[in-house]
């Protein structure tokens, strides 16, 4: 690439190999051949004979060998792409010059090569997402029993596990695994609708017999892998569907987003870090510093990805009757880079998820530090026991925790409730150190990763086990 040239970062640095070449200019025109391939192939097992058993072996013997060049020239001769591809192939196969993409319109080639993309580039996605959840499944099992601090409104909450907090993480890719699944299953091929989507070149071709046509939509709908076509379309599928997808892709990003923010927030209290290589240099200046720039970056591709949602709805929208030729330029934008971003954004939360840094000690103090108040309720139940009077330990417990709360906040002291109530006589035959063993506080956080575990992420492991511990590398 010449570095006098604008090259998209998306590219240079964030999306995989694998993605880049699902979008890549020789994918999508070795598709478009591939699809005036099965065009012809059916159109002459259902009666068109005109075309030859030698011009379907040329086109077959010419699918990835595109002369770029050649349909370049021929693009700026007719200022239209499809009938640039056209001549270009019919140049490297003369047999089939004539018949090519005969009774077809643009969008035959143009829409399902791009579904055919999407729902490939969302199997790779769901593959990532299958990643990162074997990786967080992998985590919170380790840790399901060190208890920490919960947080609501990023206040000192009742105490979870640090396994059961990346359940949740885990959990929200799950939810968007599921619904990548159910728009892979469900998607639909445009097929074989021509021009209007009536079908009509069609129907003169096979001189009115309306089964031939169903059964040409049929065979070359089953021939991509897809099990049915839209019942009706216009020109274009519904560009409902690139919404859809793209909507999807958006939610993904979203539990992207959380999970990285709250590694940065963990980051910023020294209790969790993302992975810090020997070599790597967190700030040009202070030379100390472990800043979280996988999960920065990977939050600011999330927001790019979540931005896009509304220019597929927008064009959706602006669909004239049987179509506009505005919804192509867009397509060419908001499809692929929310793809390229996401790939990019997944590869670095499983590079994370399989590196993440806990400090016990660290998350300990915090939880001494808050753990006190929390216990006061059993503090106050356990001396009620031995004989005190509720309504008067509750007042000596409140005096005593606002002293200890002035001290901490004006004083910058360590919180010590418990040595004031150690000293105090009405807390004399309650045991205040075995209260505060923080794993009393956890509830049922480790079983519920171990539920978790079983319930979820198994599943999860056993459809995606050929793919699980795939290579990540991100490129800076």
């Amino acid at each position: 690439m010449p570095q006098d040239t604008y090259e998209s970062p998306l590219v240079s640095r964030n999306a995989s190999a694998e993605m880049l070449r699902l979008f890549s200019p020789q994918h999508k025109f070795s598709l478009w051949r591939r699809l005036w391939l099965e065009l012809a192939r059916a159109q002459r097992q259902l009666g068109l004979h005109r075309i030859s058993q030698q011009a379907l072996e040329e086109m077959e013997q010419h699918l990835d060998d595109v002369d770029f060049t050649k349909a370049s020239e021929w693009e700026r001769r007719l200022r239209h792409d499809v009938m640039a591809h056209v001549h270009t192939f019919e140049e490297a196969a003369p047999a089939a010059k004539g018949i090519i993409h005969l009774g077809a319109t643009s969008q035959y080639v143009v829409d399902n090569a791009d579904l055919i993309i999407m729902r490939d580039a969302l199997r790779l996605i769901a593959s990532r997402l299958a990643n990162a959840i074997d990786a967080l499944g992998d985590f919170a099992l380790r840790w399901k029993d060190l208890p920490t601090l919960g947080y609501t409104h990023f206040q000192p909450a009742q105490l979870t596990t640090v396994g059961k907090r990346a359940t949740l993480w885990a959990q929200d890719l799950a939810i968007d695994l599921e619904q990548i699944e159910h728009r892979i299953a469900t998607l639909k091929f445009r097929g074989v609708k021509g021009t209007t989507g009536t079908q009509a070149s069609f129907l003169t071709l096979f001189q009115g017999d309306h089964q031939k046509c169903d059964e040409l939509d049929r065979m070359v709908t089953r021939a991509f892998g897809f099990e049915s076509s839209f019942c009706v379309t216009g020109q274009t599928y519904p560009r409902k569907i690139d919404a859809m997808v793209v909507n999807d892709l958006a939610n993904c990003a979203a539990s992207v987003h959380r999970f990285c923010n709250d590694i940065r927030l963990l980051a910023g209290m020294k209790q969790i870090e993302e992975p810090f290589e020997n070599e790597q240099v967190g700030s040009s200046a202070m030379a100390y510093k472990r800043n979280p720039m996988r999960c920065e970056r990977a939050t600011g591709l999330s927001r790019f990805v979540i931005s896009l949602v509304t220019s597929p709805l927008q064009t959706a929208a602006e669909q004239w009757f049987e179509r506009t030729l505005d919804d192509s330029s867009n397509k060419r934008l908001s499809i692929p880079e929310p793809f390229l971003a996401l790939d990019g954004a997944l590869q670095i939360v499983v590079d994370v998820a399989r590196g993440l840094v806990v400090y016990p000690k660290v998350i300990e103090q915090y939880v001494n530090s808050e753990l006190p108040f929390m216990a006061t309720e059993d503090i106050l139940m356990a001396a009620v026991q031995k004989g005190g009077d509720r309504q008067e330990l509750h007042e000596r417990i409140r005096q005593h925790s606002l002293e200890a709360a002035r001290r901490v906040k004006q004083e910058g002291r360590p919180n010590d409730l418990i040595q004031r109530l150690k000293q105090d006589p009405a807390f004399a035959q309650v045991d205040l150190d075995n209260i505060l063993e923080a794993s009393r506080y956890v509830g049922r956080a480790p079983q519920q990763v171990e539920r978790f575990i079983d319930q979820i992420v198994a599943p999860i492991r056993a459809r995606y086990k050929s793919v699980l511990g795939q290579k990540v590398e991100l490129k800076v």
